[in-house]
């Protein structure tokens, strides 16, 4: 990766989505909805609540619903998250 790529991709944000069909799709954006740690919570919360996940990449809208998903990873996670939500876990086999 050449000095460009990697300043742009500094600061990004990652998600990827595990379909039940086994398939995945990952996309990298910029951090989303404001600074202070009350909207990113509530943020997060509505984006659970809403089923699905809406995603603008390259000027196409993918709007995929929960239902065919089997898991996401959102890295780095948000700073702040919705009660309920477990943190710090560690990974384990």
């Amino acid at each position: 990766m050449d000095d460009r790529q990697d300043k742009k991709l500094k600061g990004r944000r990652y998600v990827k989505v595990f379909f039940t069909d086994a398939t995945n799709v990952a996309f990298a954006f910029d951090k989303q909805g404001g600074e202070d740690q009350a909207t990113l919570a509530a943020n997060v919360k509505k984006a659970i609540e809403a089923n699905k996940l809406a995603i603008e990449a390259e000027g196409i809208l993918f709007i995929i619903p929960f239902e065919n998903v089997k898991y996401i990873q959102v890295s780095p996670a948000p700073e702040a998250l919705p009660t309920g939500v477990i943190r710090n876990a560690v990974i384990v086999d």
